[in-house]
C-alpha cells in the first residue's frame, strides 16, 4: 500500500520519511543533508513528486532546497508556520548549529489533498508551533505528526508561538479521533500508534 523508510538526518537527528507508492514518493521533513534520500529515489527508480513540512523549525527543512533543487519536487508547508522563518527557529544558527538554506515553498491549507495516488487528510495540528499539520493517510493506517506527540511524550511548547493547552487540544481532537491501530510516525524517536498514546502516555492518562 505504502513503503516508508526512515532516515535519521542533521544534528538534531530528525526523522525523515521517504514515502513511495507505485513509483512515485514524497519526502516528509527532510532534517538534514539529503543526499540519502536521493540515493534511495535512484535506486528505486522513485519519482519524487512532493516534499512535505510538517512544521517549519530549522530542524525540519535543512534539506528543502537541496532536495527541491535536485528533483523539481515542491516544498508544501503550512501558511501560519510562515512568520517562523524570520526567527531562529526557522533559520537555525544557534548554538553552533547551521543555518538553513533558503527555499521556495508553496503555502498548505489543511483539508483533503491526494499525494503518490493516495487520500492524504492534512490535519491541523496547532502546539508545538501555530501552523503545525499531521499528514494522515487512512488507507495506509499511519500519520506524520511532526513534533506534535512522541511515544510517552509530546512536543516543546516553549518555542515562539507554542501553547501547551492548543497542543493537548490537538491531540484530542485531530489524533486520539483517528483509529487505534493508526500509526504515529513522528519527528524523533521512535513510533507509535494511536491506541498506545491514548492508553499510556502520561500527558493524557487520567484525563
Amino acid at each position: 500500500m505504502m513503503n516508508v523508510t526512515t532516515l535519521v538526518l542533521g544534528p538534531l537527528g530528525t526523522n525523515t520519511y521517504l514515502c513511495s507508492r507505485n513509483g512515485e514518493a514524497v519526502v516528509v521533513d527532510p532534517g538534514g543533508e539529503p543526499s540519502e534520500v536521493l540515493e534511495r529515489l535512484r535506486a528505486d527508480d522513485l519519482k519524487l513528486t512532493h516534499i512535505l513540512i510538517t512544521h517549519l523549525h530549522f530542524d525540519h527543512i535543512y534539506g528543502c532546497r537541496v532536495l527541491a533543487e535536485a528533483t523539481g519536487a515542491p516544498v508544501l508547508a503550512p501558511k501560519n508556520d510562515a512568520s517562523l522563518l524570520d526567527t531562529e527557529v526557522g533559520q537555525g544558527g544557534v548554538m553552533g548549529l547551521p543555518t538553513v538554506e533558503p527555499f521556495d515553498f508553496q503555502p498548505l491549507e489543511p483539508g483533503v489533498h491526494r499525494f503518490i495516488d493516495l487520500e492524504c487528510r492534512v490535519l491541523p495540528t496547532p502546539g508545538h508551533t501555530p501552523g503545525s499539520v499531521t499528514y494522515y493517510f487512512p488507507e495506509a493506517g499511519r500519520a506524520f505528526v511532526g513534533d506534535l506527540i512522541f511515544w510517552r511524550s509530546v512536543g516543546r511548547t516553549d518555542f515562539p508561538g507554542g501553547s501547551s493547552e492548543t497542543l493537548a487540544e490537538s491531540v484530542r481532537t485531530q489524533i486520539f479521533t483517528l483509529p487505534d491501530e493508526t500509526v504515529l510516525h513522528p519527528g524523533h524517536m521512535q513510533e507509535t500508534t494511536v491506541g498506545e498514546e491514548k492508553n499510556h502516555n502520561p500527558f493524557f492518562t487520567g484525563l
